[in-house]
Protein backbone atom coordinates (compact mmCIF):
# COMPACT_ATOMS: atom_id res chain seq x y z
CA UNK A 1 0.00 0.00 0.00
CA UNK A 2 1.21 3.50 -0.80
CA UNK A 3 0.81 6.15 1.88
CA UNK A 4 -2.03 6.47 4.35
CA UNK A 5 -5.71 5.92 3.71
CA UNK A 6 -8.07 8.87 3.81
CA UNK A 7 -10.28 7.88 6.75
CA UNK A 8 -11.82 11.28 7.39
CA UNK A 9 -15.12 10.94 9.21
CA UNK A 10 -14.42 7.33 10.21
CA UNK A 11 -13.87 6.65 13.91
CA UNK A 12 -11.40 3.78 13.49
CA UNK A 13 -8.08 4.70 11.92
CA UNK A 14 -5.82 1.79 12.89
CA UNK A 15 -4.80 -0.99 10.53
CA UNK A 16 -2.27 -3.80 10.06
CA UNK A 17 -1.03 -3.65 6.46
CA UNK A 18 1.64 -5.96 5.05
CA UNK A 19 4.75 -3.76 5.14
CA UNK A 20 6.93 -3.23 2.06
CA UNK A 21 5.08 -5.76 -0.09
CA UNK A 22 6.20 -5.61 -3.71
CA UNK A 23 4.25 -7.98 -5.98
CA UNK A 24 7.06 -7.78 -8.53
CA UNK A 25 9.15 -9.90 -6.16
CA UNK A 26 6.75 -12.75 -6.93
CA UNK A 27 5.33 -12.17 -10.43
CA UNK A 28 5.73 -10.24 -13.64
CA UNK A 29 4.53 -6.64 -13.81
CA UNK A 30 1.85 -7.45 -16.39
CA UNK A 31 0.39 -10.14 -14.12
CA UNK A 32 0.52 -7.89 -11.09
CA UNK A 33 -1.45 -5.16 -12.87
CA UNK A 34 -4.13 -7.58 -13.99
CA UNK A 35 -5.01 -9.08 -10.61
CA UNK A 36 -6.15 -7.69 -7.26
CA UNK A 37 -3.99 -7.17 -4.21
CA UNK A 38 -5.49 -10.22 -2.45
CA UNK A 39 -4.60 -12.41 -5.42
CA UNK A 40 -1.10 -10.93 -5.37
CA UNK A 41 -0.79 -11.97 -1.74
CA UNK A 42 -2.06 -15.45 -2.64
CA UNK A 43 0.55 -15.97 -5.35
CA UNK A 44 3.28 -14.80 -3.01
CA UNK A 45 2.03 -17.23 -0.35
CA UNK A 46 1.88 -20.02 -2.94
CA UNK A 47 5.54 -19.62 -3.83
CA UNK A 48 6.56 -19.55 -0.18
CA UNK A 49 4.42 -22.60 0.67
CA UNK A 50 5.81 -24.68 -2.18
CA UNK A 51 9.36 -23.72 -1.27
CA UNK A 52 8.83 -24.49 2.40
CA UNK A 53 7.14 -27.79 1.59
CA UNK A 54 9.80 -28.83 -0.89
CA UNK A 55 7.08 -29.69 -3.39
CA UNK A 56 8.23 -29.82 -7.02
CA UNK A 57 5.03 -29.41 -9.01
CA UNK A 58 6.66 -31.00 -12.04
CA UNK A 59 6.59 -34.31 -10.16
CA UNK A 60 2.89 -34.05 -9.28
CA UNK A 61 0.03 -35.49 -11.34
CA UNK A 62 -1.72 -32.21 -12.14
CA UNK A 63 -5.08 -33.96 -12.54
CA UNK A 64 -4.74 -35.00 -8.89
CA UNK A 65 -3.73 -31.51 -7.72
CA UNK A 66 -6.47 -29.16 -6.51
CA UNK A 67 -6.99 -25.71 -5.00
CA UNK A 68 -9.49 -24.26 -2.53
CA UNK A 69 -8.93 -20.65 -1.47
CA UNK A 70 -11.11 -18.56 0.80
CA UNK A 71 -11.80 -14.85 0.86
CA UNK A 72 -14.37 -12.78 2.69
CA UNK A 73 -14.42 -9.72 0.46
CA UNK A 74 -12.03 -10.27 -2.46
CA UNK A 75 -10.94 -7.50 -4.83
CA UNK A 76 -13.43 -4.84 -3.75
CA UNK A 77 -10.94 -2.23 -4.96
CA UNK A 78 -11.72 -3.37 -8.51
CA UNK A 79 -15.38 -2.41 -8.03
CA UNK A 80 -14.50 1.01 -6.64
CA UNK A 81 -11.98 1.76 -9.41
CA UNK A 82 -14.27 0.57 -12.20
CA UNK A 83 -17.33 2.35 -10.86
CA UNK A 84 -15.37 5.59 -10.66
CA UNK A 85 -14.14 5.10 -14.25
CA UNK A 86 -17.73 4.48 -15.38
CA UNK A 87 -19.04 7.64 -13.72
CA UNK A 88 -16.20 9.93 -14.74
CA UNK A 89 -15.13 8.59 -18.15
CA UNK A 90 -17.91 6.35 -19.44
CA UNK A 91 -18.47 2.66 -20.02
CA UNK A 92 -15.71 2.28 -22.59
CA UNK A 93 -13.13 3.16 -19.95
CA UNK A 94 -14.11 0.29 -17.67
CA UNK A 95 -11.25 -2.20 -17.76
CA UNK A 96 -11.85 -5.55 -19.47
CA UNK A 97 -10.05 -7.05 -16.47
CA UNK A 98 -12.70 -5.74 -14.05
CA UNK A 99 -14.92 -8.83 -13.96
CA UNK A 100 -12.18 -11.50 -13.69
CA UNK A 101 -10.34 -9.33 -11.15
CA UNK A 102 -13.44 -8.89 -9.00
CA UNK A 103 -14.69 -12.49 -9.09
CA UNK A 104 -14.29 -13.96 -5.58
CA UNK A 105 -13.05 -17.19 -7.17
CA UNK A 106 -10.27 -15.32 -9.02
CA UNK A 107 -7.93 -15.91 -6.08
CA UNK A 108 -8.43 -19.66 -6.44
CA UNK A 109 -8.14 -19.43 -10.22
CA UNK A 110 -4.86 -17.49 -10.09
CA UNK A 111 -3.34 -20.03 -7.70
CA UNK A 112 -4.56 -22.91 -9.89
CA UNK A 113 -3.09 -21.22 -12.98
CA UNK A 114 0.29 -20.79 -11.34
CA UNK A 115 0.33 -24.34 -10.01
CA UNK A 116 -1.14 -25.93 -13.14
CA UNK A 117 -3.73 -27.58 -10.90
CA UNK A 118 -6.29 -29.54 -12.92
CA UNK A 119 -8.04 -31.29 -10.04
CA UNK A 120 -10.83 -29.92 -7.79
CA UNK A 121 -10.73 -26.11 -7.75
CA UNK A 122 -13.20 -23.63 -6.28
CA UNK A 123 -13.51 -20.68 -3.93
CA UNK A 124 -14.79 -20.61 -0.36
CA UNK A 125 -16.71 -17.55 0.85
CA UNK A 126 -18.00 -17.65 4.43
CA UNK A 127 -16.77 -14.35 5.87
CA UNK A 128 -14.07 -14.84 8.49
CA UNK A 129 -14.42 -18.63 8.38
CA UNK A 130 -13.67 -18.76 4.64
CA UNK A 131 -10.11 -20.05 4.64
CA UNK A 132 -10.67 -22.44 7.53
CA UNK A 133 -13.54 -23.89 5.50
CA UNK A 134 -11.15 -24.10 2.54
CA UNK A 135 -8.61 -26.13 4.51
CA UNK A 136 -11.23 -28.47 5.96
CA UNK A 137 -12.99 -29.13 2.66
CA UNK A 138 -9.64 -29.59 0.89
CA UNK A 139 -8.73 -32.32 3.38
CA UNK A 140 -12.07 -34.03 2.68
CA UNK A 141 -11.33 -34.02 -1.07
CA UNK A 142 -8.11 -35.90 -0.38
CA UNK A 143 -9.77 -38.35 2.00
CA UNK A 144 -12.54 -39.01 -0.55
CA UNK A 145 -10.00 -39.77 -3.25
CA UNK A 146 -10.52 -36.75 -5.51
CA UNK A 147 -6.95 -35.49 -5.13
CA UNK A 148 -3.52 -36.41 -3.80
CA UNK A 149 -2.41 -32.83 -3.12
CA UNK A 150 -4.49 -29.76 -2.29
CA UNK A 151 -3.34 -26.17 -1.99
CA UNK A 152 -5.66 -24.56 0.54
CA UNK A 153 -5.87 -21.27 2.36
CA UNK A 154 -7.10 -17.74 1.88
CA UNK A 155 -6.23 -14.17 0.98
CA UNK A 156 -7.63 -10.77 1.81
CA UNK A 157 -6.76 -7.14 1.09
CA UNK A 158 -9.58 -4.95 2.34
CA UNK A 159 -7.79 -1.96 3.81
CA UNK A 160 -10.01 0.55 2.03
CA UNK A 161 -12.02 3.54 3.32
CA UNK A 162 -15.31 1.88 2.34
CA UNK A 163 -14.46 -1.26 4.30
CA UNK A 164 -13.40 0.79 7.30
CA UNK A 165 -16.61 2.78 7.14
CA UNK A 166 -18.77 -0.33 6.99
CA UNK A 167 -17.13 -2.17 9.88
CA UNK A 168 -16.90 1.04 11.89
CA UNK A 169 -20.63 1.58 11.50
CA UNK A 170 -21.09 -1.90 12.95
CA UNK A 171 -18.91 -0.80 15.89
CA UNK A 172 -16.66 -3.77 15.17
CA UNK A 173 -13.36 -1.90 14.81
CA UNK A 174 -11.05 -0.70 17.55
CA UNK A 175 -10.93 3.08 17.84
CA UNK A 176 -7.79 3.02 19.95
CA UNK A 177 -6.15 5.41 17.49
CA UNK A 178 -3.80 7.02 20.00
CA UNK A 179 -2.16 3.64 20.82
CA UNK A 180 -2.21 1.79 17.49
CA UNK A 181 0.19 -0.99 18.54
CA UNK A 182 -2.06 -1.76 21.52
CA UNK A 183 -5.35 -1.37 19.68
CA UNK A 184 -6.06 -5.11 19.37
CA UNK A 185 -6.72 -6.46 22.86
CA UNK A 186 -8.40 -9.89 22.66
CA UNK A 187 -9.95 -11.13 25.91
CA UNK A 188 -8.90 -7.97 27.78
CA UNK A 189 -11.52 -6.16 29.84
CA UNK A 190 -10.85 -2.97 27.85
CA UNK A 191 -11.03 -4.50 24.38
CA UNK A 192 -12.94 -2.35 21.92
CA UNK A 193 -12.93 -4.17 18.58
CA UNK A 194 -10.62 -5.67 16.00
CA UNK A 195 -7.85 -4.13 13.92
CA UNK A 196 -8.26 -4.69 10.19
CA UNK A 197 -5.36 -6.62 8.64
CA UNK A 198 -4.44 -8.10 5.28
CA UNK A 199 -2.40 -10.95 3.88
CA UNK A 200 -2.59 -14.57 2.79
CA UNK A 201 -1.78 -18.06 3.95
CA UNK A 202 -1.58 -21.33 2.03
CA UNK A 203 -1.10 -24.85 3.37
CA UNK A 204 0.07 -27.79 1.25
CA UNK A 205 -2.15 -30.75 2.13
CA UNK A 206 -1.16 -34.23 0.95
CA UNK A 207 -2.39 -37.76 1.35
CA UNK A 208 -0.20 -39.79 3.66
CA UNK A 209 0.93 -42.02 0.80
CA UNK A 210 1.88 -39.08 -1.41
CA UNK A 211 3.81 -37.36 1.38
CA UNK A 212 5.65 -40.54 2.34
CA UNK A 213 6.54 -41.31 -1.27
CA UNK A 214 8.46 -38.05 -1.58
CA UNK A 215 9.79 -38.14 2.00
CA UNK A 216 8.03 -34.88 2.79
CA UNK A 217 8.66 -33.14 6.08
CA UNK A 218 5.20 -32.61 7.60
CA UNK A 219 4.47 -30.00 10.24
CA UNK A 220 1.45 -31.97 11.45
CA UNK A 221 -1.54 -34.01 10.36
CA UNK A 222 -4.96 -32.41 9.95
CA UNK A 223 -6.75 -34.90 12.13
CA UNK A 224 -10.22 -33.55 11.41
CA UNK A 225 -12.45 -30.51 11.49
CA UNK A 226 -15.94 -29.40 12.43
CA UNK A 227 -18.24 -26.92 10.76
CA UNK A 228 -21.56 -25.62 12.07
CA UNK A 229 -23.97 -22.73 11.63
CA UNK A 230 -25.50 -20.59 14.36
CA UNK A 231 -28.70 -19.73 12.44
CA UNK A 232 -29.01 -16.91 14.94
CA UNK A 233 -28.04 -13.49 13.52
CA UNK A 234 -26.26 -12.10 10.47
CA UNK A 235 -23.41 -10.52 12.48
CA UNK A 236 -23.71 -11.63 16.11
CA UNK A 237 -22.66 -15.10 17.32
CA UNK A 238 -25.03 -17.20 19.39
CA UNK A 239 -25.06 -15.58 22.82
CA UNK A 240 -24.46 -18.92 24.55
CA UNK A 241 -21.63 -19.91 22.21
CA UNK A 242 -23.50 -23.03 21.14
CA UNK A 243 -22.50 -22.86 17.47
CA UNK A 244 -18.81 -22.54 18.29
CA UNK A 245 -19.13 -25.27 20.92
CA UNK A 246 -20.64 -27.71 18.44
CA UNK A 247 -17.94 -26.95 15.87
CA UNK A 248 -15.23 -27.85 18.38
CA UNK A 249 -17.11 -30.95 19.52
CA UNK A 250 -17.57 -32.20 15.96
CA UNK A 251 -13.90 -31.51 15.19
CA UNK A 252 -12.76 -33.51 18.21
CA UNK A 253 -15.06 -36.43 17.43
CA UNK A 254 -13.98 -36.56 13.78
CA UNK A 255 -10.36 -36.36 14.88
CA UNK A 256 -10.80 -39.05 17.54
CA UNK A 257 -9.24 -36.68 20.04
CA UNK A 258 -10.43 -36.34 23.64
CA UNK A 259 -10.79 -32.77 24.98
CA UNK A 260 -8.17 -33.42 27.64
CA UNK A 261 -5.60 -34.24 24.94
CA UNK A 262 -5.73 -30.76 23.36
CA UNK A 263 -2.62 -28.81 24.35
CA UNK A 264 -3.35 -25.47 22.70
CA UNK A 265 -6.22 -23.50 21.13
CA UNK A 266 -5.63 -20.74 18.61
CA UNK A 267 -8.77 -18.75 19.32
CA UNK A 268 -10.81 -16.73 16.88
CA UNK A 269 -10.31 -13.99 19.47
CA UNK A 270 -11.35 -10.88 17.59
CA UNK A 271 -11.24 -8.47 20.57
CA UNK A 272 -14.90 -7.57 20.12
CA UNK A 273 -16.99 -7.51 23.27
CA UNK A 274 -19.37 -10.28 22.27
CA UNK A 275 -17.11 -12.64 20.33
CA UNK A 276 -14.50 -13.08 23.03
CA UNK A 277 -17.15 -13.67 25.70
CA UNK A 278 -19.10 -16.24 23.67
CA UNK A 279 -15.93 -18.03 22.52
CA UNK A 280 -14.90 -18.29 26.17
CA UNK A 281 -18.28 -19.82 27.03
CA UNK A 282 -17.92 -22.29 24.17
CA UNK A 283 -14.40 -23.35 25.14
CA UNK A 284 -15.31 -23.81 28.79
CA UNK A 285 -18.34 -25.91 27.84
CA UNK A 286 -16.15 -28.31 25.83
CA UNK A 287 -13.04 -28.50 28.02
CA UNK A 288 -13.14 -29.30 31.72
CA UNK A 289 -9.49 -28.23 31.83
CA UNK A 290 -9.18 -25.37 29.42
CA UNK A 291 -5.86 -25.49 27.55
CA UNK A 292 -3.72 -22.41 26.83
CA UNK A 293 -5.75 -20.27 24.42
CA UNK A 294 -4.24 -17.31 22.58
CA UNK A 295 -5.27 -14.93 19.82
CA UNK A 296 -2.69 -14.13 17.15
CA UNK A 297 -5.03 -11.36 15.97
CA UNK A 298 -3.53 -9.31 18.78
CA UNK A 299 -0.28 -9.29 16.77
CA UNK A 300 -1.32 -9.22 13.11
CA UNK A 301 -4.87 -7.89 13.13
CA UNK A 302 -7.95 -9.57 11.72
CA UNK A 303 -7.40 -10.82 8.17
CA UNK A 304 -11.12 -11.54 7.62
CA UNK A 305 -11.38 -14.33 5.02
CA UNK A 306 -7.65 -15.09 5.29
CA UNK A 307 -7.66 -15.26 9.09
CA UNK A 308 -8.37 -18.99 9.38
CA UNK A 309 -5.50 -19.94 7.09
CA UNK A 310 -2.90 -17.62 8.60
CA UNK A 311 -3.90 -18.69 12.10
CA UNK A 312 -3.76 -22.35 11.07
CA UNK A 313 -0.17 -21.70 9.99
CA UNK A 314 0.55 -20.18 13.42
CA UNK A 315 -0.99 -23.27 15.02
CA UNK A 316 1.21 -25.58 12.92
CA UNK A 317 4.28 -23.63 13.98
CA UNK A 318 3.27 -24.00 17.63
CA UNK A 319 3.16 -27.78 17.12
CA UNK A 320 6.43 -27.85 15.22
CA UNK A 321 8.49 -25.47 17.36
CA UNK A 322 6.97 -26.07 20.79
CA UNK A 323 6.23 -22.38 21.26
CA UNK A 324 2.73 -21.05 21.93
CA UNK A 325 2.20 -17.55 20.51
CA UNK A 326 1.00 -15.00 23.06
CA UNK A 327 -2.01 -12.75 23.25
CA UNK A 328 -0.28 -9.38 23.38
CA UNK A 329 -1.75 -6.14 24.76
CA UNK A 330 -3.34 -8.11 27.61
CA UNK A 331 -3.40 -5.86 30.66
CA UNK A 332 -6.70 -6.15 32.52
CA UNK A 333 -8.37 -9.56 32.97
CA UNK A 334 -12.05 -9.84 32.12
CA UNK A 335 -13.97 -12.14 34.52
CA UNK A 336 -16.14 -13.19 31.54
CA UNK A 337 -13.05 -14.28 29.57
CA UNK A 338 -11.27 -16.26 32.27
CA UNK A 339 -9.03 -18.36 30.04
CA UNK A 340 -5.28 -18.88 30.09
CA UNK A 341 -4.66 -16.48 27.22
CA UNK A 342 -0.84 -16.81 27.29
CA UNK A 343 -0.52 -13.12 28.11
CA UNK A 344 2.06 -10.94 26.35
CA UNK A 345 5.02 -13.33 25.99
CA UNK A 346 5.47 -16.64 24.08
CA UNK A 347 5.42 -19.85 26.09
CA UNK A 348 7.59 -22.89 25.60
CA UNK A 349 5.37 -25.98 25.68
CA UNK A 350 5.10 -29.47 24.25
CA UNK A 351 2.17 -29.26 21.85
CA UNK A 352 1.00 -32.59 20.47
CA UNK A 353 -2.57 -31.62 19.56
CA UNK A 354 -3.86 -28.16 18.77
CA UNK A 355 -7.19 -26.69 17.71
CA UNK A 356 -7.71 -23.56 15.59
CA UNK A 357 -11.03 -21.70 15.56
CA UNK A 358 -12.47 -19.44 12.85
CA UNK A 359 -15.95 -17.92 13.09
CA UNK A 360 -17.61 -15.63 10.56
CA UNK A 361 -20.50 -13.26 10.05
CA UNK A 362 -23.54 -15.23 9.01
CA UNK A 363 -23.00 -17.66 11.87
CA UNK A 364 -20.31 -19.79 10.19
CA UNK A 365 -18.11 -21.77 12.59
CA UNK A 366 -15.07 -23.91 11.77
CA UNK A 367 -12.64 -25.70 14.07
CA UNK A 368 -9.53 -27.43 12.75
CA UNK A 369 -7.65 -30.07 14.78
CA UNK A 370 -3.97 -30.67 14.08
CA UNK A 371 -1.89 -33.51 15.52
CA UNK A 372 1.88 -33.85 15.68
CA UNK A 373 3.29 -36.59 13.39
Amino acid sequence: MDGLLDLEGIGAKVGAPVPDFDPLDYMEKRRARRIGRAAQFALAALGLALEDGGLDLETVDKTRLGVVMGTGIGAVEAVLESHLALLEKGARRVSPFFIPKFMPNDITAEVALDAGAQGPSFGSVSACASSAHAIGVASDLIRLGYADVMLAGGAEAALLPLTYAGFDQLRALSRCNDLPHAASRPFDLNRSGFVLGEGAGIIVLESRNHAQARSARAYAALAGYGQTSDAHHITEPSRDGSGARRAMEVALVRSRVAPEDVDYINAHGTATRLNDKTETLAIKSVFKRTPPTSSTKSQIGHLLGAAGAVEAVATLLALDEGVIPPTINYRTPDPLCDLDVVPNVPRQAKVNVALSNAFGFGGHNVSLVFRRV
